[in-house]
């Protein structure tokens, strides 16, 4: 096992799990709590359109990808801004013509296409030093956001009539989760690809919020299962030879049927 750590694309791979576990349970907890989860869905699937447009253009597909996930995010978020209850329509136009225009344009790219499946479903070992750079800036930039405004973050996504009450500007923050949502996207894609990252979003938050008495706790223990759940996966993943992605959230599955049946019985009867 230790000479395995010394193989480059092993530290990378550990390296995007650390980021991927800190990104999904900080973004994590405000999709869960917000309530936002079929939203990062179809930023997700519509993002292949990035990916898509990355192969035609012949650009870098992490950044180009981020990209178009923000725009994505914040168009969303400018068409139901007034208007939440269309939102379920707008996610799903989205979501289709965002994959509808993937498909299109790898149809119009020339010549060998790669590996699109480590994109829908995560290929871990092929994470590259300039895609682990990438990633520790989105990574950053979250963690400076929320610590920044935290406070205001909280208060809009528990109770934004209670938000708006006290001043705090609740259209400009909904963007802000969403722009956050695309950069959680960018570093989590290559984790656990563009079909499985919901799992990674919404399955660690709703662990820990059966345990939280605040949101920082929440924030911190989303954090905790990422990690715990993502080394776990890929370990198995190594040892029985299957896919990195899928492993890491059958772990995280696994942990929370067990938080689930924990959650029903010992802590319901107060043991």
């Amino acid at each position: 096992m230790i000479d395995l750590i010394q193989l480059d694309f092993i530290r990378n791979a550990l390296f995007a799990v650390f980021l991927c576990g800190i990104m999904g349970g900080i973004i994590g907890s405000y999709v869960v709590v917000n309530r936002i989860v079929f939203l990062a869905g179809g930023v997700a699937h519509a993002s292949f359109g990035g990916i898509g447009l990355a192969y035609l253009l012949g650009t870098a597909v992490l950044p180009t990808t981020f990209v178009f996930a923000v725009m994505v995010s914040v168009l969303i978020g400018l068409m139901t801004m007034n208007d939440s209850e269309k939102m379920d329509t707008v996610i799903g136009i989205t979501w289709s013509a965002g994959m509808a225009l993937g498909v299109v344009f790898l149809e119009l790219t020339p010549g060998y296409k790669g590996n699109l499946m480590g994109y829908l479903f995560g290929s871990i070992l092929s994470v590259s030093e300039s895609d682990l750079l990438l990633m520790l800036s989105c990574t950053f930039i979250v963690i400076i956001i929320v610590t920044v405004f935290y406070r205001n973050l909280a208060i809009m996504s528990f109770d934004r009539e209670f938000a708006a009450a006290k001043g705090i500007p609740v259209k400009f923050f909904h963007v802000l989760i969403l722009l956050l949502l695309g950069l959680a996207l960018v570093v989590m894609i290559r984790v656990s690809g563009l079909i499985l990252v919901i799992a990674l979003l919404s399955i660690p938050p709703a662990i820990s919020a059966k345990f939280s008495k605040s949101f920082l706790s929440m924030i911190s223990y989303s954090v905790i299962i990422s990690l715990a759940a993502g080394y776990a996966g890929l370990f198995f993943s190594y040892w029985f030879s299957i896919s990195s992605g899928a492993s890491i959230i059958l772990c995280m599955t696994f942990f929370y049927i067990v938080a689930d049946i924990l959650d029903r019985t010992v802590l319901k009867v107060g043991i």
